[in-house]
């Protein structure tokens, strides 16, 4: 069974048709749209800020989701995949955003929509990603324009997979 915890008398708060594995955690001032997924061994720590995640999102296996106390939150949009092991981290991500699997995300970071964060990158602190890149590299830069294919070739692709994915584990 998921750990699902409240900090200060705060519970996290889930929408309708979200799967949580069960060894994820999330913990504290967190709120989770409809349709989502969070993955085997995924910690969600809204325990020193406010995260906040919209519809159509998951978050796959071993990635971290955190803020920073009383400076930084974290707020996730619709239709987003972070990808296994990424650590998101009081930043913004916009609607329609791949992170790849491995990808660090610092505070103050906005990922603008439909756009996409490579393997392995590390978005630094207060980088803004423009809408509709690929950003890739230590530290993270613009590899260049995301063609309209890859936006539905991989981001709805991607995210559309997981809600189908998460419906294998229902009433198990």
């Amino acid at each position: 069974m998921a750990t699902i915890l409240p900090v200060e008398g705060v519970y996290p708060k889930m929408g309708n048709n979200v799967f949580v594995a069960p060894n994820a955690t999330i913990v504290g001032d967190v709120i989770m749209g409809d349709d989502c997924s969070v993955w085997f061994n995924t910690v969600i720590r809204g325990d020193v800020n406010s995260i906040r995640i919209g519809n159509k999102v998951n978050v796959q296996d071993g990635a971290v989701i955190h803020c920073t106390y009383q400076k930084t939150k974290t707020t996730i949009g619709n239709n987003v995949s972070i990808g296994h092991n990424a650590i998101v981290h009081g930043c913004t991500l916009h609607d329609n955003v791949l992170v790849g699997m491995g990808a660090i995300i610092m505070d103050n970071a906005e990922i603008g929509s439909n756009s996409i964060i490579a393997a392995g990158a590390v978005v630094l602190e207060g980088t803004k990603v423009e809408a509709g890149s690929i950003y890739a590299g230590v530290p993270a830069q613009k590899v260049k324009d995301i063609p309209q294919e890859l936006i539905s070739g991989q981001i709805d692709r991607i995210a559309n997979n997981y809600i189908k994915y998460a419906g294998w584990f229902k009433d198990k």
